[in-house]
């Protein structure tokens, strides 16, 4: 796919996005561009392992900014604080140019991705759950069940 394709693409997932959806590509985003800055630094490669860093930083900075207090405020009041704690690894790992701090935030987001990724398959149950109780469908009766066969 050539670099424009792949731009519009992007750009359509986005626009087309549930905000569950969006918060788990701000996760794999700030993940994908964490294992970067990991290689980066490995190589000695400061430049680029600051940028892919700053991009990390970016996206926490999203992700903190999108906390909505008055709907939960003791759940953003820890969000809060894990985003922060994470914020700072990054700093540290950009200042003294540490695989082991980077490794310790990336470690934290990748259970956080984790963790929405369970929330959103629950979700799914819940809401898929609600709309077949909306369904209406005959019950199934002996001539249905007879001309369903499974076979071994």
């Amino acid at each position: 796919m050539n670099p424009q394709g792949a731009q519009n693409y992007l750009r359509t997932k986005i626009f087309t996005a549930t905000p569950e959806q969006l918060q788990l590509m701000l996760y794999d985003g700030a993940l994908r561009f964490g294992e970067q800055a990991r290689v980066a630094l490995e190589q000695k490669n400061y430049e680029q392992s600051y940028n892919m860093i700053s991009r990390i930083q970016k996206i926490i900075t999203e992700m903190h900014s999108s906390l909505k207090p008055d709907v939960a405020p003791d759940l953003c009041k820890k969000m809060s604080a894990l985003y922060n704690f994470i914020y700072m690894k990054l700093v540290d790992a950009n200042l003294e140019h540490e695989v082991a701090k980077l490794d310790e935030a990336l470690n934290l987001l990748r259970y956080q991705r984790e963790t929405w990724t369970m929330l959103m398959e629950q979700l799914g149950k819940t809401k898929a759950a609600a709309a077949a109780t909306t369904l209406d469908m005959p019950a199934p009766d002996a001539r249905m069940e007879a001309s369903i066969k499974i076979s071994a």
